[in-house]
């Protein structure tokens, strides 16, 4: 299984310093044309990136004679596997959420939200919708969908499995992958290849940092985006001078 390929800390580090936009890119090199969760943004802006590995989550549609727990609430969540999916989501990880790209009933909402923050979870992301996204808006916590609305979960979705490959915003992913996001939306990276990717991603940041000052300063694209012999050794020279 891929949840048995080790992650470093310092994997994980180098994918918190680079943004979606190189990792897509790198991901295209080695073959994987769309990693990117289309549709989906973040509701708070309080952070910058955000990494962690995947805990799946998969809703199926709701029906009236397996689904009828609305008047009771006290006991809504003994037999809720959304709320055991909450419970057993571990520090770092990434609850992810397959609701089959149907925004109208939340997929989770404050108390849902806050629990796992206070877990020590890296973030939240569905494919659907969250309720209560003014309060997810002012936490400094990663929480991503394509909508918010206000109906409860019940209304539309089932609770059905976890820790079982999924599809989010018809990407493939598999308990384990790693989720890394920023302010532009989310990746899924097979775990696999994550090592490498970061290695690659954060040369590719820096080298990019390095030709954005050039075209910044007026230098045509040709012969800088993407560099050329010249240009190449102008970056090495940096690197070299800034001990990067």
């Amino acid at each position: 299984m891929t949840q048995s390929i080790a992650v470093s800390e310092e994997t994980l580090e180098k994918l918190k310093k680079v943004s979606t936009a190189t990792l897509t890119t790198q991901l295209f090199k080695r073959g994987y044309k769309q990693q990117f969760l289309v549709g989906l943004k973040p509701l708070s802006k309080s952070f910058k990136t955000f990494v962690g590995e995947a805990f799946t989550l998969r809703f199926i549609p709701a029906r009236e004679d397996m689904d009828n727990d609305l008047g009771d609430l006290k006991t809504r969540g003994e037999k809720n596997l959304q709320w055991e999916a909450v419970e057993q989501v571990a520090e770092g990880q990434v609850l992810v959420v397959d609701s089959r790209e149907d925004p109208r009933a939340a997929s989770a909402g404050n108390m849902l939200v806050t629990r796992l923050m206070r877990r020590g979870a890296s973030g939240i992301v569905t494919d659907g919708a969250l309720r209560d996204g003014y309060e997810l808006a002012e936490m400094p916590f990663p929480a991503y969908c394509q909508e918010t609305t206000a109906s409860t979960r019940p209304a539309y979705h089932r609770a059905i499995d976890m820790q079982v490959p999924i599809a989010c915003a018809q990407v493939a992913v598999y308990p384990g992958d790693i989720i890394a996001g920023d302010q532009d939306g989310v990746v899924v990276i097979p775990r696999h290849i994550a090592e490498e990717l970061a290695n690659d991603s954060y040369e590719q940041e820096l080298r990019e940092q390095f030709l954005f000052t050039k075209i910044d300063a007026g230098a045509p694209l040709w012969g800088t985006y993407p560099p050329n012999e010249e240009t190449l050794k102008e970056y090495e020279a940096y690197r070299k001078e800034m001990g990067v």
